[in-house]
């Protein structure tokens, strides 16, 4: 397996506008978690084979299908292409 994957401090602020507000307690680090998101999905990884360095496997999960039900990917993928 590659190296892992981190976004840049430019790809950040391209998608920043792009991620829901958060509600109540505070989101764990916005680029840990799209970090992960992308390496799991570019690797065709389970979700249960994350590195630690993107921390639990359930919070990638969870977001990544929060946000799909929202549509939050398919906006970026729209707005950014």
């Amino acid at each position: 397996m590659d190296e892992l994957f981190w976004l840049t401090d430019a790809q950040m602020e391209r998608l920043r506008p792009f991620f829901p507000k958060s509600r109540g307690r505070p989101r764990v680090d916005d680029r840990r978690v799209p970090s992960g998101i992308i390496f799991i999905q570019r690797n065709g990884l389970m979700w249960k084979h994350t590195p630690a360095a993107y921390g639990p496997a359930k919070t990638l999960y969870n977001r990544w299908k929060r946000w799909s039900r929202m549509g939050v990917f398919a906006t970026i993928m729209t707005e950014l292409a």
